[in-house]
């Protein structure tokens, strides 16, 4: 942990983390200790903290922690930490570990715009990822004193989700799509039947908000155009388009399509929204017949946007399915690629307790071509991940 005013929000990375059944280990540098007590993280992580390479001498510990660690993740990491790591400086514990580390290793930098900015910075980052290490995007926001800016600590929750992800998968945010345009839509369209009501769903935007994290990490210029979801912070890196009804997510998603090289249609948009839309609220009286709603269909924006791809652009699609007398779940969903026509299309099986608002997602990924490759019951980034892997497959043919 770096010495940066961000530093206060390591306690709810180290929370996240040892409430997923983690054993965290708290290698703060003394500057870090200005802004956070070692009891604070003694406490929260039920370990000894250390700074120095001179305590404890018969253990060793600038070796022992660093080769004993599944994965390191530095939060906050100052500029100072990145050009000392990128140069193999090693002058405290942390850093002495961080030359040991033989496991995945992130960095989730915390400082103000032009640090970030600065070419020395860029140039350490560069040298860091060029080794294997991974640097994460910083989040836009609001920085320390009055000043806006990239260079924000990605939030707690993010960094708690792409260090499970790490250590699901090692290599899961290789920088490989760097210059890649991405356009992802997520979460659950509403549309209105008076002032008050409206027909929904109950997508929670979580996997398609995974999908726009992992692939802003992996390096993509990423769009994220998000209607309704349960509070859910903004990815890192990626600019974010919010929208209510299908038909603002269908113009929006258009919109973007004109620049993509990928579009990923995760959003549940609803399929049907009221005929009429009634001015004042629809009152209930005991004297009235019940209000009947006629629905109207909404336009299918998975399949316009395939009629309407450039060339060389990349369409995935998702589909939430349940089996009925006519079919199992991959039975519809093999027609629905199909009908669609996108080049690869996800599939989850949906119910009580299945894909919509949970942490965990499965499935199927189909591709065009015939290959269905089963996504095993994990965190909605490790199918993130998977998916990514299929999409620069994809692009290298």
């Amino acid at each position: 942990m770096g010495g940066g005013i961000a530093a206060y929000k390591a306690c709810e990375v180290l929370r996240g983390l040892t409430e997923s059944g983690h054993d965290v280990r708290v290698v703060p540098t003394e500057a870090a200790l200005n802004f956070v007590g070692a009891a604070t993280f003694e406490a929260l992580s039920g370990n000894p903290v250390h700074t120095g390479v001179f305590t404890e001498v018969p253990e060793v510990q600038h070796v022992r922690v660093g080769k004993e660690a599944d994965l390191v993740i530095v939060v906050p990491a100052t500029a100072n930490l990145l050009a000392k790591a990128a140069h193999g400086i090693a002058d405290d514990l942390l850093t002495n570990t961080l030359l040991t580390a033989r496991c995945p290793v992130a960095f989730f930098p915390a400082m103000h715009t032009e640090m970030w900015e600065h070419p020395a910075t860029r140039d350490n980052v560069a040298l860091l990822r060029s080794r294997g290490l991974v640097v994460a995007e910083p989040a836009a926001g609001r920085l320390t004193g009055k000043d806006t800016g990239k260079g924000r600590l990605a939030d707690p929750a993010e960094i708690v989700d792409l260090a499970r992800l790490l250590l699901a998968v090692p290599k899961a945010l290789p920088r490989d799509l760097e210059g890649v345009r991405v356009a992802i839509s997520a979460g659950g369209t509403r549309e209105p039947l008076d002032p008050v009501r409206y027909l929904g769903n109950r997508s929670s935007g979580k996997q398609g908000y995974a999908l726009a994290r992992v692939a802003a990490q992996r390096g993509a210029e990423v769009t994220l155009v998000t209607a309704h979801t349960v509070a859910l912070p903004e990815p890192a890196g990626a600019k974010v388009v919010h929208v209510s009804t299908a038909e603002e997510m269908r113009q929006a998603m258009h919109a973007e399509a004109a620049s993509a090289d990928v579009l990923v249609m995760a959003a549940a948009v609803a399929d049907f929204r009221p005929s009429n839309r009634a001015d004042h609220k629809i009152k209930k009286s005991d004297d009235a017949p019940d209000p009947v709603v006629e629905l109207a269909r909404n336009a299918d924006i998975l399949a316009e946007l395939v009629r309407n791809r450039a060339q060389g652009q990349v369409v995935v699609g998702f589909a939430a399915e349940t089996g009925d007398d006519k079919g199992g779940v991959l039975d519809h969903a093999r027609v629905k690629l199909k009908r669609k026509g996108a080049d690869l299309l996800v599939v989850n099986a949906v119910g009580e307790g299945k894909a919509f608002g949970t942490e965990d997602n499965s499935g199927w990924l189909l591709g065009a071509d015939g290959t269905e490759i089963p996504i095993p019951l994990g965190a909605k980034a490790e199918l993130a991940s998977t998916l990514w892997d299929a999409v620069v497959t994809l692009m290298k043919r």
